[in-house]
């Protein structure tokens, strides 16, 4: 009997038994099509380009810009971001990372093999290797186009991946140069990028001049198909990666292994975010200037942002858009917004990575990506499709070639998750609905009371604190911090950014969240079943920088006790509370819980005094 058994879990019902097993056989026959690559490719960029003309000649009409500038202005982003980038990312990964480039002869001897024969049979040239000295997965690639591709692994990839399955993913890096997704992607990102600072040009132009500005349903639209042409640049992205994922199952014959090497190295890792805000954008536009139009300028992104985790200056649940650049569409995974990297189907894991994958427990691990409605949310958000569904297309690939599937996801769903969809998401906005609330109030003491006092809005601040105080609650619960492993928290399915699983997790820290990065403050901890990012996460962030800098290399190989929540959004993390050495039993403790509480009573009790003077 094949290792990878596909038979249906038990289940006592008769019905949904018989059911289960009906499904079982009408999946995986070979019949998931992908649309065809050449015509999605053109319409993707005519569309994004329709609506980017359509912006600059509203402006060209208005007489706020020239025909021949808006010509130079497109161009001169476009050779920008295909030529500075690839070698502002080489300076990156130099300056900040511990990356070496090496040279064919130093890869394993069977890659070696694999990628002469692949980049042969395809008409490229050997791409360039680099390797991460971390002991966490990484895998990406980027460059100008197939002819000059550069590829990137991580030390923990090489060693905790069968040969099949690391030749499955560099396959899958190469499919991306092959497709030019490399150029595709830099192409598609310049008209968000344009589109965005054609708007904040002409916001900052209505308010230089009132007299002359543009009416506002113009900057309005500006800002708008700004959006939308995320959306499509992230919905372009997705399709690309089904693709590669396909290269790489027709190159080396084997989709299975892509498909266990998925499961092994980052199972569930789709950057998620939260639309696009006005006030994320202006940090976008601000702040992160310098990425935008320097390490993005190639259509890649900084590998500051492929973190495993959040950015500490916002909430993990309050998220911008990925498609800024072209290199988190270019990963194994989204990493720009990735929050974990998950061995999560070992039944006893070694470095050699030669342990049988129980494929029950990666069933459980796929429930949450199949059944909780957070799953789909965040894959609209991301570069990158959901796990679940890149495994069943590769599952349906090894069909099609006469191969058994590595896993068919038969289980049948017993009930509905949108209750706990719906108490999500109002604690999530609980604050911001307090505050709505405070305004709402505010202003009908000005339109019917004729009073207008903004003591009134002491109200607003009051109950926005209210809200954070009980989404705190709710989100930081010390109910029960029982045992777990990683396995029995991937099947948790009631689990989001919010809604949390305390638990203690126990074993060995490998590597740094952000592989190579050497103030990277956050760890990827291994137990017997798998693998877990760990976020280290203080009140403020020079805190973190210091100690990802000083201080997080003593910690590699520790035998540690960590406790914490365990979360989803929608890839596994688990934020720590406590983080215990168990060679000296010294205890590290991160205080941001402890710093929201109190922020939130803060500004309750400055909303009521404002409110009662």
């Amino acid at each position: 009997m094949n290792q990878f058994d596909t038979t249906p879990s038990p289940i006592n019902d008769p019905n949904l038994r018989n059911q289960a097993t009906v499904r079982h056989q009408s999946l995986a026959q070979g019949h998931l099509k992908l649309p065809n690559l050449i015509v999605r490719s053109a319409f993707t960029i005519f569309l994004l380009y329709s609506l980017l003309t359509l912006v600059l000649i509203t402006v060209v009409e208005f007489g706020y810009l020239s025909a021949n500038l808006a010509l130079i202005l497109g161009v001169s982003f476009g050779v920008l971001q295909f030529i500075i980038g690839p070698w502002m990312m080489d300076l990156s990964l130099r300056w900040v990372y511990t990356m070496n480039w090496v040279q064919p002869q130093d890869l394993p001897e069977h890659l070696r093999t694999f990628v002469t024969r692949v980049c042969s049979e395809q008409g490229m040239k050997f791409p360039h290797f680099g390797v991460i000295e971390d002991g966490a997965p990484q895998a990406f690639t980027y460059g100008h186009h197939p002819n000059n591709a550069r590829i990137v692994l991580s030390q923990g990839t090489m060693e905790l991946l069968t040969p099949e399955e690391l030749e499955g993913v560099v396959a899958h890096e190469i499919g991306h140069a092959r497709n030019w997704d490399m150029a595709l992607m830099t192409i598609v990102n310049l008209v968000p990028l344009l589109l965005y600072y054609l708007y904040r040009g002409l916001t900052r132009l209505n308010r230089g001049d009132k007299d002359k500005g543009l009416p506002w349903y113009i900057t309005t639209g500006a800002y708008v198909l700004y959006i939308v042409s995320e959306y499509i640049v992230l919905w372009f992205s997705r399709t690309r990666e089904f693709y590669a994922d396909r290269f790489a199952g027709k190159v080396t014959g084997n989709p299975n292994a892509l498909a266990t090497a998925l499961i092994k190295i980052a199972y569930g890792l789709a950057a998620q975010e939260t639309p696009v805000g006005a006030e994320t954008s202006k940090r976008r536009a601000g702040n992160q200037k310098d990425e935008m139009i320097t390490l993005n300028l190639s259509g890649n992104q900084s590998p500051s942002t492929w973190s495993s985790k959040p950015d500490k200056t916002e909430k993990k649940e309050n998220r911008e858009i990925v498609g800024a650049g072209a290199l988190a569409a270019l990963n194994i995974f989204d990493r720009k917004a990735a929050v974990s990297m998950v061995l999560s189907s070992a039944n006893q894991f070694t470095t050699s990575a030669s342990s049988a994958l129980d494929p029950e427990q990666v069933k459980s691990a796929m429930q949450w990506d199949k059944w909780n409605p957070w799953a789909r949310w965040y894959e609209l958000h991301s570069t990158h499709p959901l796990v679940a569904r890149r495994l069943e297309y590769l599952s349906d690939q090894a069909a099609a070639l006469g191969q058994e599937p590595l896993i068919v996801f038969d289980r049948m769903q017993l009930e509905s998750y949108w209750d706990e969809f719906a108490v999500d998401l109002f604690l999530l906005c609980a604050p911001f609905l307090g505050a709505l609330a405070g305004v709402g109030y505010a202003y009908w003491n000005n339109a019917f009371q004729g009073e207008w006092h903004w003591t009134s809005l002491g109200l607003a601040v009051a109950l926005f604190g209210l809200g954070l105080l009980v989404k705190n609650i709710f989100r930081y619960r010390r109910n029960d911090f029982g045992a777990k492993t990683v396995t029995e928290l991937l099947s948790e399915v009631k689990v989001s950014p919010v809604r949390p699983v305390p638990a203690t997790v126990t074993g060995t820290i490998i590597g740094k969240g952000v592989p190579g990065l050497i103030y990277s403050e956050d760890f990827v901890l291994r137990d017997n079943t798998g693998i877990l990012m760990l976020d280290y996460q203080q009140p403020l962030a020079i805190w973190n920088f210091l100690f990802g800098l000083l201080r997080a290399d003593t910690y590699q190989g520790a035998q540690v006790r960590v406790t914490g929540w365990f979360r989803r959004a929608p890839v596994p993390y688990f934020e720590i509370l406590r983080l215990e050495t168990l060679s000296d039993n010294e205890t590290r403790t991160c205080y941001s819980s402890y710093a929201s509480f109190a922020l939130s009573v803060v500004l309750m009790i400055a909303g009521v005094i404002m409110f009662i003077r």
